[in-house]
């Protein structure tokens, strides 16, 4: 007995110091939340093998990456195979849901359960690896969060035509919070491409054709997904698409090459980009394009030299999905996928989304084909904003919160709020709207008028039916059973699927006819995709599918029986409002000549068919402007209102004017502007303020444009630039004062030699409703030439490597 109590007093007294040695050994600093994250990074690196580095930089598609079993969620045998061989560091799309991935209503993740998944997967990561380096989870976003549950706001061309940076910011808070919830951390998202090619599939993802906009709307997204500041609970790192010029690929065909020059991008292109990392992005996104023979994903001069060098951007580049292979099997400029990925990170792209290529840079350092120096620097991006977020500390969320706030009733309502600030009302004769709730009986037809997918664009998740509100249920939300009758008449694109008599028999019991036409961007099954997620054309399935990512047209015109249809309800001669439900600007020709009321509303989201309603029956007075320029025909493209001198003239059959302008829009109201004074704040600034007034019946918004032109300048200059606007609330008979400061930098141009400079001479101001609708105009003299420090530092290299 003496000899067991003397054995376990010597165990007690060997387990206290072992104890004691323990408590005294110090932390790991990358552990400790106190130090400098610097410190912190350096220290994590110095530990890192070159495996643990690379995998980094990976970010495989991650909805393979858990197992669903009842309430719980677990991570999957693939998870752990691939954390065991590659360590990876992000994972993208896992709570991603559509025909793609094969996730549905059925068997994809609600919130509770995307909440569970991102904890799993950060418990497994952060137990059964050797560092326990948290993951980053990285979510597509463009108009909300692209899984099961969330809000769906309206896609990017529509939130650009609210015109509202105020708006557009509170989504961007109900994204990031959503987002953020169910334990994801990078929204890819603003879409930040000029658009001048509306034959193009992905207009519908940008904010437009102008810089100014973009940059004002893809600002205001940014600042509300947080503005960089990971601290915040609900801030994410906002990830911009796509540098750069994607969005004017040659033909308009998704992915080709862009021809543009140097001024012209530091012009046009790069601004939006420059405000919204100086909001605070901290991701940027390639492109597929190439420019001048370089490929966007292996372009040093663009990614490191202006990017990373000029800018000083300090957060990390990722590719755009397997673009780094498509430097060797698109662009063919790389003999192998090594060759591919050792160009891509030296030009600058630090992470690689979806693909394998970067797997090939452990071989490339060790063979010194790539230096232990640049594969740190891209590692320590990445590390930074992990430190920076707290994952290290704090990487699990509440499931129950999730479940309680995302797509809550506030979402839902600025979902519709915004819905109803973008619809662009662009014919109204006689003042045919707002019709009248007593109105004894609405026809309601068109292949748009009931279809809940064909409402919310491209990079949407699948719905159940009650969250997304289409035309007609908006209508029956005013109107008694008894007011509306709906017959469909046809689909988008199938002509067989088509009843045409049967509409006309509608629409002939019926006061008015609403028609809903247009385009969808919604996946469906029977739709085959590229290993990017792009749709391929299949001529043996006819879905409604007319838009988004890889549906490019050669026409704008309404497809399948569409027009048809139009025709046959014009000629019943009851009167008739033509809504286009769309992605892209549509062939409107034939609808502004014949139609009593023609408004666009986009793709509008889940709440787009109560806004409509809304504007319809007068419940909401539109004020939506167009952020593109609509053509009369394809032969006019590319067209857009900013275009440099000389004036456009006719074409031998066509006028060369657009059928509808950039900043174009009506109301149920009417605006008079006054009082025009300019007054010199200095030599190269000045107030503009002038004087708005609701002179109609009804209180509305109004969208006030400020646009210039310098008469004479050394390189030749648009006709006409944006560089100011205000949207505001007047009721009937109320004035209001509307200030602009014209700063140095609204007067600086990049001249002959690529400096950025204020040239003397003389500017016009106008000032009105529209792009083509000047109320008031005025002359500036800018009186000395001003020259910033620098010259545009990257300007003659950005193809040259």
């Amino acid at each position: 007995m003496l000899n067991r109590i003397c054995g376990l007093l010597l165990f007690l007294g060997l387990l206290m110091v072992g104890t004691c040695v323990s408590a005294q050994l110090p932390i790991e600093s990358y552990k400790n939340p106190q130090l400098p994250v610097e410190q912190r990074v350096a220290d994590l690196l110095s530990r890192m093998t070159v495996e643990e580095k690379v995998g980094q930089l990976l970010c495989p598609l991650g909805w393979e990456m858990y197992e669903i079993k009842g309430e719980t969620v677990t991570v999957s045998d693939k998870f752990k195979q691939l954390m065991k061989e590659r360590h990876v560091g992000m994972l993208w799309a896992t709570y991603r849901a559509d025909p793609w991935t094969k996730k549905t209503l059925e068997n994809g993740l609600n919130p509770a359960l995307a909440a569970k998944a991102g904890n799993a997967l950060q418990k497994y990561v952060m137990e059964n690896t050797r560092l326990g380096i948290p993951i980053f989870l990285a979510e597509e976003a463009p108009h909300g969060h692209m899984a099961i549950g969330a809000t769906v706001f309206p896609t990017g061309i529509g939130m650009a035509a609210t015109w509202s940076p105020q708006l557009i910011n509170e989504v961007g808070n109900a994204i990031g919070k959503e987002i953020r919830l169910q334990g994801g951390h990078i929204s890819y998202g603003p879409v930040l491409d000029l658009t001048r090619d509306p034959r193009w599939s992905r207009v519908e993802e940008t904010f437009g054709e102008d810089p100014v906009l973009t940059g004002r709307i893809g600002k205001a997204m940014v600042e509300g997904l947080g503005g960089g500041n990971l601290s915040q609970p609900y801030s994410t790192l906002a990830t911009l698409k796509h540098f750069l010029a994607y969005g004017i690929s040659e033909s308009g065909q998704n992915g080709n090459p862009s021809f543009v020059g140097i001024r012209e991008l530091h012009e046009n292109f790069l601004p939006p980009f420059r405000q919204a990392i100086d909001a605070g992005a901290l991701s940027v996104m390639t492109s597929y394009n190439s420019m001048d023979g370089i490929p966007c994903t292996a372009n040093h001069s663009l990614l490191t030299g202006l990017l990373k060098n000029d800018w000083k951007f300090k957060g990390f580049v990722v590719s755009d999905l397997y673009s780094i292979e498509g430097i060797h099997q698109s662009h063919f400029v790389a003999s192998t996928i090594e060759e591919a990925a050792i160009m891509a990170l030296s030009a600058g792209v630090d992470v690689d989304l979806g693909g394998d290529a970067y797997m090939n840079i452990m071989n490339a350092v060790n063979t010194g084909r790539i230096s232990n120096a640049v594969l740190d620097a891209s590692v320590a991006r990445v590390l930074r904003l992990k430190f920076e977020m707290g994952l290290f500390e704090n990487p699990y969320v509440v499931p129950e919160k999730a479940k309680k706030e995302v797509r809550n009733d506030a979402h839902i309502a600025l979902a519709r709020k915004v819905a109803q600030a973008s619809i662009t009302l662009l014919k109204n004769d006689c003042s045919l709207l707002p019709l009248n709730k007593n109105i004894s009986k609405v026809a309601l037809i068109g292949p748009n008028a009931d279809n809940c997918y064909n409402m919310l664009g491209d990079y949407t998740a699948p719905q159940e039916e009650k969250n997304v509100k289409t035309v007609l249920d908006g209508i029956r939300n005013k109107l008694s059973r008894f007011q509306v009758e709906y017959a469909k008449g046809c689909s988008i694109r199938d002509t067989l699927a088509s009843d045409i008599e049967q509409a006309i028999a509608v629409a002939q019991r019926s006061e008015v006819i609403i028609a809903v036409v247009g385009g969808s961007s919604a996946r469906d099954f029977k739709t085959s995709y590229k290993e990017t997620g792009a749709a391929i054309t299949d001529e043996k399935v006819v879905s409604d599918m007319e838009c988004g990512e890889g549906f490019d047209r050669a026409t704008l015109s309404l497809l399948g029986r569409q027009q048809e249809l139009l025709k046959a309800l014009k000629a019943t001669g009851k009167p008739l409002v033509v809504v286009y439900i769309e992605g892209r600007p549509l062939d409107k020709t034939w609808a502004s000549e014949n139609a009593d009321a023609l408004l666009t509303a986009y793709y509008p989201g889940q709440e787009g068919g109560n806004a409509i309603a809304d504007v319809l029956f007068g419940d909401y007075n539109p004020a939506g402007r167009l952020p593109l320029t609509v053509p009369r025909s394809v032969g006019q493209i590319p067209i857009y209102y900013n275009k440099k001198a000389p004036q456009n003239h006719d074409y031998v059959e066509l006028s060369a004017s657009p059928l509808y302008p950039f900043g174009y829009g009506l109301s149920y109201t009417t605006f008079e502007y006054s009082d025009l004074c300019v007054s010199a704040i200095s030599p190269h600034s000045f107030e503009v303020s002038f004087k708005v007034k609701n002179t109609g019946k009804y209180d509305g918004e109004e969208v006030s444009q400020l646009y210039l032109r310098d008469e004479y300048a050394s390189v030749v200059q648009p006709l006409k630039q944006l560089k100011h606007f205000e949207r505001f609330y007047l009721k009937c008979g109320e004035v209001k004062e509307v200030k602009f400061v014209l700063s140095e930098s609204d007067f600086m141009i990049i001249d002959r030699n690529l400096r950025e400079v204020v040239e003397p001479g003389t500017f016009q101001i106008m000032v009105g409703a529209a792009s083509n609708d000047i109320r008031l105009q005025a002359k500036v003299v800018v009186g000395y030439r001003y020259l910033v420090e620098k010259t545009v530092k990257s300007c003659g290299k950005l193809f040259n490597k």
